[in-house]
């Protein structure tokens, strides 16, 4: 049993408590997503966050129970299913810097010639897709029983109404595909891939469910819960790090400021972060900042490491 007692001092429920009552304000303030217009049916009044620690504790407030719209946070996953498959080979068709553009951005991309700055850009989760779509009969599914088996939970499923909003809506993420493409970096039909990064995004989960998926990324890529080796330390180790230096979009190093800690967003309004060796934490709330991360989340994370002392630095 993993134990870390100056961890183990900490409350945690008092902590989110007091976090709860502090972000109240903010949840009025962030815009939801309507570019998928299933996402903008979501009220913004929403809010819940869990804790994960490693050695089994949870802790949770409002709405963590409640399922959402878990969007680029999948990305992660579907990642760690693609390295644990293929290795550092997947650095030959994706890169490992901050975008600085927009998650969407085609201009970046054409003048890189169609090699993606970073896996967290709309581009970079296209040709992890195309991996995942090479590697397995329906990369979709691969990655849906994935994100079950990590959190233990055999209900987490697709949102079907998402996905088909996301898949009628799909122009931009379509002529990224094509563009990569054109200059040999998608390897599987357009169609394909978009169709399976679609269903992906869809899945729904619990704040508690993503705490739980997430909490090997924590724990030098094992599982801790039942010792499942997903990712050696070292894998989990770059993970970690393009998480904190790519994984809120084209502003992270304000959320590293803030916060501190390698987190990976979603439009769906969900955050989820780690602290290395103790635990991960998964945010949501559906208002989201012009840069496509909770408002209120961002806050309610930056509040979380000042009142426990806990970040990377």
């Amino acid at each position: 049993m993993y134990h870390d007692f100056q961890s183990m001092s900490i409350n945690y429920q008092q902590i989110l408590d007091s976090i709860h009552q502090e972000i109240e304000p903010l949840l009025t303030q962030g815009k939801v997503a309507t570019y998928i217009p299933e996402l903008s049916k979501v009220s913004p009044q929403h809010f819940g966050m869990a804790v994960y620690c490693l050695d089994g504790r949870s802790f949770m407030v409002g709405d963590a129970q409640q399922k959402f719209s878990t969007q680029s946070i999948t990305k992660l996953f579907a990642l760690s299913l693609a390295f644990e498959r293929e290795g550092n080979a997947i650095w030959k068709r994706v890169g490992r810097e901050p975008s600085g553009n927009p998650f969407n951005s085609l201009s970046q991309l054409e003048y890189e010639r169609g090699i993606p700055r970073n896996p967290f850009i709309n581009a970079g989760a296209l040709v992890i897709n195309d991996i995942l779509v090479q590697r397995f009969v329906q990369a979709d599914i691969a990655v849906l029983q994935f994100m079950r088996m990590l959190s233990d939970e055999v209900k987490v499923d697709f949102d079907k109404e998402v996905a088909i909003s996301e898949e009628k809506h799909a122009h931009r993420n379509s002529a990224i595909a094509h563009l990569m493409k054109d200059f040999g970096n998608l390897h599987n039909p357009v169609d394909s891939v978009i169709a399976s990064y679609c269903r992906q995004c869809s899945i729904t989960m619990t704040c508690l469910e993503l705490a739980k998926a997430g909490s090997f990324l924590a724990n030098h890529g094992t599982i801790p819960w039942n010792g499942t080796k997903i990712l050696d330390s070292s894998s989990d180790k770059r993970l970690n790090a393009l998480m904190l230096t790519c994984g809120t979009y084209d502003v992270a190093g304000d959320f590293a400021f803030r916060v501190g800690l390698p987190a990976k967003s979603g439009v769906g309004g969900g955050i989820l972060a780690l602290v290395p060796g103790e635990l991960a934490v998964c945010v949501w709330s559906p208002g989201l900042d012009p840069a496509g991360n909770s408002l209120a989340g961002v806050m309610a994370l930056e509040l979380f490491t000042n009142m426990t002392a806990r970040s990377i630095f």
